[in-house]
């Protein structure tokens, strides 16, 4: 493989220019992705040129520069989760209907939870999490829900790391969480109120696949309020129909895509 001067890789340094695209970094001129990936400018020139030139980057009027629609398409088309989406939306469409709010797909990545998929409303409860956005693990619905189905390693990995703490109501004592995921465990889902924002509450359960492995967890984000606690009854509910669904499809990707574990860069749940 071709490297520069330095010694690192032709397809290093193209993995760090697309990774200095994120949910809150979606354009960039080359001038601030030369400096957040710290590459030199002439070097992230030609590169976007030549990205850009192939549709997997594209530039606006303003030349600032997003990702192309040939790079959405390349990977769209090979989504290890793919079947999955397709098997649980229109199962979240229900619900969502039912809600008329925030409603979530996600699956683990290292020691985060990626949203896969969302159904939002625009007079839902105030949140950032968005299609792609990533959740700790210890401090949301869908991440206790996770965990609690995860390796016993990537457990104690987790437990033996700082737990951020985002309100009052956020368990970032290692002891405390292990019975927390013990609960999760036996009651089959999370209930979450105020775990990272005050005013929302989040509720997960477990999508398992034919085999019974957990691969997913389905979420809603209500308003914190005491009649959250009647949607439990719809979530669960709702994911029974997919857990079916998915066996009858004998979909079997396992919800771990990477056990790469990254810096958290979390939304408001």
């Amino acid at each position: 493989m071709a490297r520069y001067s330095n010694g690192e890789s032709v397809l290093s340094r193209l993995a760090r220019l697309f990774e200095a695209f994120g949910p809150e970094t979606r354009s960039s001129t080359v001038s601030e992705l030369s400096e957040r990936t710290g590459i030199p400018l002439p070097t992230v020139s030609r590169m976007v040129a030549e990205l850009v030139e192939r549709g997997w980057l594209q530039r606006d009027a303003d030349r600032r520069v997003w990702i192309g629609v040939r790079m959405w398409e390349m990977v769209s088309r090979a989504a290890p989760m793919r079947e999955l989406s397709r098997t649980a939306v229109p199962f979240m469409t229900e619900l969502h209907a039912r809600i008329g709010q925030h409603v979530h797909l996600g699956v683990r990545e290292g020691h985060e939870v990626l949203i896969i998929e969302q159904l939002s409303a625009p007079v839902a409860v105030r949140s950032a999490v968005s299609t792609a956005s990533r959740l700790p693990l210890h401090a949301s619905a869908p991440g206790l829900v996770l965990l609690a189905h995860a390796p016993a390693d990537v457990q104690e990995a987790v437990l033996a790391e700082p737990l951020r703490g985002y309100t009052p109501h956020t368990v970032t004592d290692p002891r405390a969480l292990r019975t927390v995921l013990s609960r999760v465990r036996r009651a089959g889902a999370a209930y979450c109120p105020g775990l990272i924002d005050p005013v929302a509450t989040s509720i997960a359960v477990p999508l398992r696949a034919a085999d019974g492995q957990v691969m997913a967890a389905l979420s809603v984000v209500l308003p914190n309020t005491e009649s959250a606690t009647a949607m439990v009854p719809a979530v669960r509910a709702a994911g029974v129909r997919i857990c079916r669904a998915l066996a009858d499809r004998r979909v079997s990707e396992l919800a771990v895509i990477s056990e790469d574990p990254r810096p958290l860069r979390t939304g408001t749940l």
